[in-house]
């Protein structure tokens, strides 16, 4: 981080110290859920695949942190940090995962098509770019019911390459819809890289096709993304319509846990892991704030890490699904 009026110099992060705690308590939460899951996948617990978010943290809690309670987020099959990032219950989430009756979606969901109403997650939707017209119309809802509320569509780049996300941010364009795109580049859809799939490498310039704004940061680097998300929230709550946010982001695993990566090199992987970790990122900016020691990171580590254990707990005592109910919630009364 530099600051523009001392350059080389430290930045003052956009944030207070106790919401800066706050951010590095939630990307520890979601990095020790997705290895939790992780580890239930390879040993046959979980029905269906798992796409873990590990080294993206720093996109989804950056984002949500600039949102209030009652705003929206539409998510994606890598969702489960979106979810955390919002406020979604551990143990409910962990019980959805596993197909357990108590968890958010009574188990019918599992790990891709979690909904999480309690705290404004309209969803994981699995299917490319599926969710960006959800979002717009959930933002078109907000604006007739005359409720200040955002909504956020976190997507991939691959969606980049589907009409159906070109269709969307040009209707919330032409309607000034309060709705932000979080595009999180990760530079991979499942196996191919961005290079063999979309012509264009400017996205900045693409929004501004559609007369929108945008933002590009750097989205390893969570601080970055709070100040970015919040000029984009505060611009569309005003009434002044969607925007996009590019964040440049890294999967530190593959498409979905256990998948060989043949795709890109072990060393690519490695280097990401030991230069590109948001939370080791964050955790060394707090220090060289002054505002936090090595003691006091441990106790926010391992806090976080007796959460999602309590999490597991509960989700692994929870019971299965009642096969008597297999028709509940497949029509309305």
């Amino acid at each position: 981080m530099s600051d523009p009026a001392h350059p080389g110099g430290p930045a003052a992060p956009p944030v207070e110290r106790d919401q800066a705690l706050h951010l590095l308590r939630k990307m520890h939460e979601i990095r020790f859920f997705e290895q939790a899951a992780g580890l239930l996948y390879q040993k046959g617990r979980i029905k269906g695949g798992v796409h873990p978010c590990i080294g993206q943290e720093a996109v989804a809690v950056g984002v949500c942190a600039s949102l209030r309670p009652d705003d929206l987020i539409g998510s994606n099959h890598r969702g489960h940090g979106h979810h955390i990032a919002k406020g979604a219950d551990l143990g409910r989430l962990m019980a959805e995962v596993l197909g357990k009756a108590t968890g958010y979606c009574g188990g019918r969901g599992g790990s891709m098509h979690v909904a999480a109403f309690d705290v404004g997650s309209l969803g994981a939707f699995p299917i490319l770019a599926s969710g960006i017209p959800v979002a717009v119309g959930a933002a078109l809802s907000a604006r007739l019911q005359q409720r200040e509320r955002v909504v956020v569509s976190f997507f991939g780049e691959g969606a980049l390459a589907q009409g159906t996300l070109h269709e969307a941010v040009n209707m919330a364009a032409v309607w000034q819809l309060p709705v932000v795109f979080v595009c999180e580049n990760n530079q991979y859809a499942v196996s191919t890289h961005v290079s063999q799939t979309i012509a264009f490498r400017d996205l900045p310039a693409l929004a501004g096709a559609y007369g929108i704004p945008a933002k590009e940061v750097d989205g390893q680097d969570v601080l970055a993304v709070i100040a970015a998300a919040r000029w984009l929230v505060e611009h569309a709550r005003g009434g002044q319509g969607p925007g996009l946010l590019h964040a440049r982001t890294c999967r530190f695993e593959g498409h979905y846990f256990g998948e060989p990566q043949v795709y890109r090199s072990r060393d690519e992987v490695q280097q990401a892991r030991q230069t590109l970790d948001p939370i080791t990122r964050l955790r060394d900016a707090l220090q060289a704030q002054g505002w936090l020691d090595e003691a006091e990171a441990q106790a926010i580590q391992q806090s976080a890490r007796e959460a999602v254990e309590a999490a597991l707990r509960f989700a692994e005592a929870s019971p299965e699904p009642d096969p008597e109910e297999v028709a509940a919630y497949v029509y309305t009364a």
